[in-house]
């Protein structure tokens, strides 16, 4: 028999230092496997533009205009979105006949994102002092200046009114915690037997939608500061549709299912005890629409422009849907790509690696169902000042 895991569960407070998606350039890596959420952004470019749309310009400006990703990550996908950014907002400036000011570009994740990958990403920064027409054209190159800012967006990040525009895509769905009661043994809500709240008792999916919104509130609380007053946000975060918080859809199907099987399987294999299964959870919550609008009225500083959900489609991109190994290669390297980090610190990489061949290993039973079944939603938000 081999050891159980003696590692140490992993506490709120250490989450946000561990908490990344999964570093490098390998295969399980956020770099490799982020091909979904750069689909499921490139569908959502009008909303974006839209929202681009609303900020307001100013001639002959001084300082710089400044846009944010939070939860930027480490692959391609958010140096893509910070270009079409500023390329529409200098058409904008072109359309008017104005020059167009120069342009910061702040990259935020938390401190244990891997920046070094992203910067390694980022192509090299065109020569000021060229003409609109080249900088738009400018495709290997960027026409902005960029910095990477960690820490959490749960709590301030910037001066106060120094940003014209917030993007995140993907991210606010992460909690700052695992809500403390989910693991307290004492705990009505305790999450005994699970993972995630996906299929869990009622008071356990509440303490998590409160978590939520608690979070969600501190986000907007320091956004609300930051942002100038005729900025703009585009916020973009797993969505479900049913009105039952247990019911978390398509992140209950890749948290939920066959992730959470694997898990029982380590358990009853004696690798693992039930203890450590049961005290460690998928800080994720899949918020309604209602979850989100009651957070924005509450705060009461912005406004809602748009608030919609969206289908964003599968997280599995695969070039052979008929191969059934690939399609369970694909599952479990989503998992470990976004969460395969706090499992490393929770259990240790030997059993980790072991966890994530059985989630291989039933995808791959499963893979038809998978293709058909897994599909995401996404809530997209476009706030900005209340008038």
């Amino acid at each position: 028999m081999a050891p159980m895991g003696d590692n140490v569960v992993v506490s709120n407070m250490e989450l946000e230092r561990l908490l990344s998606m999964k570093g490098g350039k390998g295969e399980a890596s956020y770099a490799n496997n982020s091909q979904a959420q750069a689909i499921h952004a490139r569908s959502m470019l009008h909303l974006l533009r839209e929202t681009l749309d609303r900020v307001e310009l100013v001639e002959g400006r001084e300082v710089p205009f400044v846009v944010v990703d939070l939860g930027c990550s480490c692959g391609s996908n958010t140096i893509n979105v910070v270009d079409v950014m500023i390329k529409h907002v200098m058409k904008r400036y072109e359309v008017l006949g104005w020059q167009p000011p120069e342009f910061s570009a702040f990259f935020s994740d938390l401190p244990s994102n891997d920046f070094n990958t992203l910067f390694q990403l980022l192509p090299p920064l065109a020569n000021y002092g060229v003409s609109m027409e080249e900088c738009l054209a400018a495709n290997n190159h960027r026409s902005y200046f960029a910095a990477g800012v960690p820490g959490s967006f749960y709590r301030r990040l910037f001066p106060a009114r120094s940003v014209d525009v917030f993007h995140s895509a993907f991210s606010l769905h992460w909690l700052s915690q695992v809500p403390e009661s989910v693991v307290e043994k004492r705990s009505s809500a305790y999450n005994k037997g699970r993972v995630f709240i996906h299929g869990a008792d009622e008071s356990t999916a509440n303490a998590y939608k409160k978590q939520f919104q608690t979070d969600l509130a501190g986000f907007l609380k320091a956004r609300s500061v930051e942002m100038k007053r005729e900025g703009s946000m585009f916020l973009v975060c797993l969505a479900r549709t049913s009105v039952d918080p247990t019911d978390q859809g398509g992140a209950g199907l890749l948290f939920g299912t066959h992730f959470q099987d694997a898990w029982d399987d380590l358990v009853q294999e004696g690798l693992l005890s039930q203890e450590k299964r049961d005290s460690f959870n998928i800080p994720v919550y899949a918020a309604s629409l209602q979850d989100f609008k009651e957070v924005v009225e509450a705060n009461g500083s912005f406004s809602i422009d748009k608030l919609e959900v969206f289908k964003g489609g599968s997280p599995l991109v695969v070039n052979q849907p008929d191969d059934a190994s690939e399609v369970g290669r694909a599952l479990a390297n989503s998992c470990r790509t976004v969460c395969g980090v706090l499992v490393d610190a929770h259990i240790g990489d030997k059993l980790s690696e072991e966890l994530f061949l059985r989630v291989e290993r039933r995808a791959t039973t499963h893979a038809k169902e998978l293709l058909e079944q897994l599909q995401f939603f996404h809530i997209v938000a476009s706030l900005s000042f209340a008038q």
